[in-house]
């Protein structure tokens, strides 16, 4: 009884202290407040954008950081997650996995991370979309993932419909087929950045082992096991792969699956060279998919002064730790 009363208090109460919990005997409270905290994780850094875009550098149990950000647009609340410290997916562009990945989360640490967003809105307000895009590459850590899931998923839990959740991969096609056969109705993301292999291994390396076409039909079988369509990401690296040849390559590429493009302008990341494209090279982008009947949009950029982009307020952190270390020494 006990136990369903403090889950209930930290997942639709809002508690970070036993304190809160009011319906717990005083000397229950006392007691567990001296062994325990109600959440694992504490918040380091907490930054808020012109456009109401929330970012949290969260500490873990044993010292790590993470980051997840809560974008707030109308009536959405979109809480974007990490499933990983760091990445080892080594994607050129990305600044979560700078420093290669050090250990997967746990479901409890993922679960966190929306509490914590969450916690942030109005009492009257609760997240209603979740985006499982932030430092890490989820299906490498798809059973923690899941276990998560489902607690923000059911009615007693966070109450965000499956269909309301969306997991991004760079392609790992096994874990793609499971999350297919799991029986979910979570959406789901597929990292393409490129329209071939040559180009997508310079971009992705992981490519080298998996291949465009194995994650394509991975994909293909994830539409037919959930009738759920496949959303395409295109990270727009100016100059690398937003020429007139890359988008014919890339309608190709889709034309004739249930597909949806989002074309996401690169963001500055400081040591990485990399640039935006231009305003034309994406009009013609979207231009070439639109006229071979795939679906496609430009998404918008929230939260750019303060480094919303995964992993680069990490990034900023172990910097600044580096140099008072140097200093000190």
């Amino acid at each position: 009884m006990r136990v369903k009363q403090i889950r209930r208090w930290i997942l639709l109460g809002r508690a970070e202290s036993f304190d809160a919990m009011s319906d717990l005997p005083k000397d229950l409270r006392a007691a567990l407040a001296a062994e325990f905290t109600p959440l694992g994780t504490t918040i380091r850094k907490h930054l808020i954008a012109s456009d109401a875009t929330h970012k949290l550098l969260i500490r873990l149990h044993d010292g790590r950081h993470i980051e997840c950000v809560l974008i707030q647009e109308d009536r959405r609340r979109t809480a974007c997650i990490s499933t990983q410290v760091g990445c080892a997916m080594g994607c050129v562009f990305c600044a979560s996995g700078l420093n290669g990945v050090e250990r997967n989360l746990t479901s409890g640490e993922i679960l966190e991370q929306l509490i914590r967003l969450r916690n942030l809105t109005p009492p009257s307000d609760r997240l209603t979309h979740i985006v499982v895009m932030g430092m890490g590459e989820p299906m490498a850590n798809l059973d923690q993932l899941l276990q998560a899931l489902e607690v923000a998923s059911h009615k007693d839990g966070l109450g965000i419909s499956a269909r309301h959740i969306t997991i991004s991969t760079v392609g790992l096609p096994a874990k793609m087929l499971r999350l297919a056969e799991s029986g979910k109705q979570y959406h789901l993301a597929v990292s393409l950045h490129a329209p071939n292999n040559a180009l997508r291994s310079k971009i992705v390396p992981t490519n080298e082992h998996t291949g465009i076409e194995a994650i394509l039909q991975a994909a293909d079988t994830f539409y037919a096991k959930t009738g759920r369509q496949v959303t395409y990401e295109y990270v727009v690296l100016g100059g690398l792969n937003d020429g007139p040849a890359e988008a014919r390559e890339l309608a190709q590429l889709l034309r004739g699956r249930q597909a949806h493009v989002n074309l996401i302008p690169f963001n500055d990341v400081e040591g990485l060279p990399y640039r935006r494209p231009t305003t034309e090279a994406l009009q013609h982008l979207v231009k070439t998919l639109r006229q071979s009947g795939i679906s496609v949009k430009i998404r918008k950029r929230k939260g750019s002064e303060i480094d919303a982009a995964c992993g680069q307020l990490r990034q900023q952190v172990q910097r600044e730790a580096m140099a008072t270390a140097g200093t000190k020494m």
